[in-house]
C-alpha cells in the first residue's frame, strides 16, 4: 500500500477479498492521521520510552510502578509489535500474571501502569485505540486477609501490658485502637490536627509510609475520626507544649514513629523457645488496632454508614466485613431463641395422642 509515493505497509493475504478489507481499513487508519507502519514497533521498545517520559511527569511513587512493568511485563505481549496487542492479548497477560503466583491486588496495580501505557501510544498515533479499555483483571486466588481485633476488655489487658514496656508508645497504640488511624496516617498526624468542636476529634488529612515521601489517605480524601473519652485525655497531653505542626504522635526520645522500633519496644512478638507466641501483641498484626476500632464503634451501637465515615471505607461493602465478623443484632436476636427454655415444645409433645 502506498500514501503518495511512498511505501507504507504490505501484507500477504490468502485471499482478494481479506486483502480489500486490509487495505479499506488502512486507508482509513492514514486518513485519521495513524500511520501503520508506527504500529510495527516493538512493545518493549515504545515501552522503555514511555518510562524515561514517566519519571519527570508522574510522582515518584507511580514512576516506581510504572518502571515495574518492564520486569512483569509476560514476554509474549513485550516482544510484539504495538499494532498486534489485543484486548484478548491484555486478559491473556492478566491471565500468565496470575498464574505465575502474582496476587490480584498486583496484577491490578500492573494494569493501572498499562492502560496510561497505552494511553499514551493512542495520543502519539502509534495505534488507534487502547487495547487494555474494558479489559478487567480475573479474580484471583488470593486468600481474605482475615482480621482479629482485640475485644475491649483484652484491649485493656494488653494496654497494661505495653505500658510495663513503653508507656508513651502504649498510649499511642490505645489511640489507634480507638481511632481506626493507620499507622502511616498516626507517623504524620500534627497537632493542628486535633479539633475539639464540635466534638473532640482527629483530622485525617496525609499519610506516610515508611522510606516513603508524604502522600494523600489511601481513599485520597480526608476524614475525621472520633476521640472518646477514654483517649481524649491521652491526645490532649500528647498535644501539651508542641507547636501546631509538630508531629502528634511521637515516641518519648522525640522524632517520627518507626514500626520496627515500636513493636522491638513493646515485646510485641516475642517466641519461647518451642516457638509460642507469648508477646504483647498476643499474635496480631498492628493493624489489627484499626479492626478493633471498627469492631468496637459497631459494638458500642454506631451506625454502620457512621463508621464507613470514619473508617475512610470507599464501600459500605467493606464496613460490612465487621458486621459479618460480629454477627448482626439478628444473629443475636436468633441464638437468644435458640437459647430459650424449650418448654412449650416440650409441652406440644406431651400434648400428643400418638406418634
Amino acid at each position: 500500500m502506498k500514501n503518495g509515493r511512498i511505501d507504507v505497509d504490505s501484507q500477504v493475504f490468502d485471499t482478494k477479498t481479506e486483502a480489500q478489507e486490509w487495505l479499506r481499513r488502512e486507508r482509513a487508519a492514514l486518513l485519521g492521521g495513524i500511520d501503520p507502519r508506527a504500529g510495527k514497533e516493538l512493545v518493549k521498545s515504545a515501552l522503555e520510552r514511555w518510562i524515561v517520559i514517566r519519571k519527570t511527569t508522574v510522582a515518584s511513587t507511580t514512576y516506581e510502578s510504572d518502571k515495574n512493568m518492564i520486569r512483569l511485563m509476560p514476554a509474549s505481549m513485550k516482544n510484539v509489535h504495538l499494532s498486534a496487542v489485543s484486548d484478548r492479548e491484555v486478559a491473556r497477560a492478566f491471565e500468565k500474571l496470575l498464574a505465575s503466583g502474582l496476587k490480584e491486588s498486583s496484577v491490578k496495580r500492573f494494569r493501572a501502569s498499562l492502560s496510561p501505557f497505552f494511553s499514551w501510544c493512542v495520543r502519539e498515533k502509534l495505534i488507534r485505540a487502547n487495547p487494555v479499555i474494558g479489559v478487567k483483571v480475573p479474580k484471583g486466588s488470593d486468600e481474605v486477609e482475615e482480621m482479629d481485633p482485640f475485644e475491649e476488655g483484652e484491649l485493656e489487658t494488653a494496654y497494661q501490658a505495653w505500658r510495663m514496656k513503653d508507656e508513651r508508645l502504649a498510649d499511642i497504640l490505645l489511640v489507634l485502637a480507638w481511632t481506626g488511624l493507620r499507622w502511616g496516617e498516626a507517623r504524620v498526624m500534627q497537632v493542628a490536627d486535633l479539633v475539639e468542636v464540635p466534638t473532640p476529634g482527629l483530622m485525617v488529612r496525609r499519610s506516610q509510609s515508611e522510606g516513603h515521601p508524604l502522600k494523600a489517605t489511601k481513599s485520597r480524601r480526608g476524614r475525621r475520626v472520633p476521640l472518646a473519652n477514654r483517649v481524649l485525655p491521652i491526645v490532649r497531653e500528647l498535644a501539651a507544649g508542641k507547636e501546631p505542626h509538630a508531629l502528634l504522635f511521637t515516641p518519648a526520645g522525640g522524632g517520627q514513629l518507626w514500626r520496627a522500633h515500636t513493636l522491638r519496644t513493646l515485646g510485641w512478638s516475642v517466641k519461647d523457645d518451642a516457638g509460642n507466641n507469648i508477646g504483647t501483641g498476643r499474635g496480631r498484626r498492628l493493624h489489627d488496632l484499626r479492626h478493633t476500632a471498627a469492631c468496637l464503634w459497631l459494638t458500642r451501637g454506631v451506625e454502620p454508614g457512621t463508621v464507613q465515615a470514619w473508617c475512610g471505607h470507599e464501600s459500605i461493602a467493606t464496613t460490612n466485613r465487621y458486621l459479618h465478623f460480629l454477627g448482626t443484632s439478628a444473629d443475636r436476636a436468633g441464638l437468644n431463641r435458640l437459647n430459650d427454655d424449650p418448654g412449650g415444645i416440650r409441652g406440644a409433645r406431651e400434648g400428643r395422642t400418638g406418634v
